[in-house]
């Protein structure tokens, strides 16, 4: 169920060996993926030192935009679950320094929870 889950827009958990493996030539000495979750081809990872994410731009999605976000940069984040005409939820994360938020779509709630518990565990 996780490759529809991801074609969906639902976050899916993704193994964080191989993403660990995939990002070895970009973290830091003694830097290890703790989880990550993918959202259609974006990733959200969590590190035991910052947040990464990872837009795959493209139609192939060879070209990838990382963002790295060290976990005392953000000052808050906020969850919207779905509702009954609403079908998506969003989360919103501020970062010291901007004005806007970064902001992940998700489909369902259950993905979301998982990511805002993630995010609560690194982050506070």
């Amino acid at each position: 169920m996780g490759l529809l889950d991801g074609l969906l827009g639902n976050a899916s958990e993704s193994d964080a060996q191989s993403i660990q493996q995939e990002l070895a030539q970009l973290l830091s000495s003694g830097e290890q993926v703790q989880k990550a979750y993918a959202i259609i081809r974006d990733l959200i990872i969590f590190t035991n030192k910052r947040l990464i994410l990872a837009d795959k731009q493209g139609v192939t999605g060879k070209k990838v935009e990382y963002l790295s976000v060290p976990y005392r940069s953000i000052e808050r984040f906020s969850m919207e679950t779905t509702g009954h005409f609403d079908i998506e939820s969003e989360l919103k994360i501020w970062i010291r320094g901007q004005a806007e938020p970064l902001s992940k779509t998700f489909r369902d709630d259950k993905s979301i929870h998982d990511v805002y518990r993630a995010l609560g565990e690194y982050a506070l």
